[in-house]
């Protein structure tokens, strides 16, 4: 009798609201083709960071739809979406919104054929080329998922829909507008990020160190301009600056530790007008990668010291350096990050869930893990299988994250990104846990 009861009581918490409990795949094929169709129009119609105004507004008529409490314009273009369900922790799923001024050549259907005006006054494409639209629809999926089976947990799951990560500054922008002070502070974190060297139906996790820290330095180095004839009568900055180029290499292969990471890359660098005139000044534009505060201070104060040693050497006055657009490394929570690889695996096999690799590109969702929470972005395999095949057969490098050419496997790439993030979530807010 007693088994009897619990079998019925348990029928019954699995009908609330009369409508059976299912599990995230099996909900995600019978909803596949509605987000298909919501990725569709969120690849077609984006914008560039702090301009997200109707990707925004999008994202957030599809919290209101679920019965979130709605918030916009937090930090910019910002949403916050509280979907709550009784008592228990709060669990955040974050995606970015903001695309980039590229112009779209793949040969998909719905292509992007958006274009705006920039800062600098051209004309420019815009494209999801970082899959900020597979991650949009992965959050607005599992909003949906989550409404629709209330029964399977409880607590409150904040969403956030961030501005301006392409330019590192969204996530600061949503924390200084008192993200963690007017809204719950979340006991988790979860975000994912397309993965462009994987294969769809498949994710990748890392503890601790995932993504770099990223600072940008601009060098101006002063000379004395004159005739290229008569060298003896200037101080040539690009001499100077052509020294520190080779210097600044230094700072990596002989200050770092050999197993410590570090990039000092010279992006840009210009100088003069015409062949035959040495000019008065030179300007150069770095990033700097790494991984700890540590060697993250070692490089920055060493580009300093090197850049003021080549105008001492020179003969210059010292050199005009600013440092800019940081954003800090991204470290995942070690036991956060073991518990949701566990979920993974038990969700779409572990033979589907990866180590990934640390790689130099940045993230500011780090931001949220430097303010104290809990966090963990994981990486989702867009590359469909038998392209993938192709790459490596051939010996090429499949279209990389912000080339015009990056077009994710859509329909298992969302089913899997939503599949694992809705387990996750599940897991972290359990009922009576």
């Amino acid at each position: 009798m007693h088994k009897y009861i619990c079998f019925l009581f348990l029928s019954l918490t699995l009908c609330i609201g009369g409508v059976n409990a299912q599990e995230p795949k099996e909900w995600v094929k019978q909803n596949l083709n509605d987000l298909v169709e919501l990725y569709v129009h969120f690849h077609q119609t984006p914008e560039l960071s702090f301009h997200e105004k109707e990707t925004a507004a999008k994202l957030a008529a599809e919290l209101n739809a679920v019965g979130a409490e709605v918030t916009e314009n937090v930090g910019g273009y910002g949403v916050v979406g509280l979907l709550k369900n009784g008592d228990g922790p709060t669990v955040m799923v974050r995606t970015d919104l903001d695309a980039l001024p590229v112009t779209e050549a793949t040969d998909v259907p719905y292509a992007s054929k958006v274009t705006t005006v920039d800062a600098d006054g051209n004309t420019v494409g815009v494209m999801h080329a970082c899959g900020h639209d597979i991650h949009m629809t992965t959050l607005a999926g599992v909003a949906r998922f989550l409404a629709a089976n209330k029964s399977q947990w409880q607590g409150t799951a904040m969403f956030i829909g961030q501005p301006a990560e392409e330019r590192g500054m969204g996530a600061t922008a949503m924390l200084e507008d008192g993200l963690f002070k007017k809204f719950p502070k979340p006991d988790y974190a979860l975000a994912l990020h397309c993965n462009s060297v994987t294969p769809s139906g498949s994710v990748s996790v890392r503890p601790g160190y995932a993504m770099a820290n990223v600072d940008s330095v601009d060098i101006e180095v002063f000379g004395r301009g004159g005739h290229g004839a008569y060298p003896h009568t200037t101080i040539d900055p690009i001499v100077q600056a052509a020294k520190l180029v080779v210097d600044l290499q230094t700072l990596v292969s002989r200050e770092v530790k050999p197993i410590e990471a570090g990039v000092v890359t010279v992006g840009s660098i210009h100088a003069g007008t015409k062949h035959n005139i040495i000019s008065d000044s030179c300007k150069l534009q770095l990033t700097v990668r790494s991984y700890s505060e540590e060697v993250r201070q070692l490089l920055l104060s060493g580009i300093k010291r090197k850049a003021k040693a080549a105008a001492i050497s020179a003969g210059a006055k010292e050199p005009v350096i600013k440092i800019s657009e940081g954003t800090p490394s991204l470290s995942n929570d070690a036991e956060l990050t073991a518990k949701m690889k566990k979920v993974f695996e038990n969700a779409i096999g572990a033979e589907n869930v990866l180590d990934a690799e640390p790689v130099m590109g940045g993230e500011d969702f780090s931001q949220y893990g430097r303010a104290g929470v809990p966090s963990l972005m994981y990486f989702l395999g867009v590359v469909e299988p038998r392209k993938l095949a192709y790459f490596e057969s051939n010996e090429i490098s499949p279209p990389s994250l912000h080339s015009a050419e990056f077009a994710p496997d859509v329909e298992p790439s969302l089913m899997t990104g939503i599949v694992t993030m809705s387990s996750g979530v599940l897991e972290l807010l359990k009922v009576n846990q």
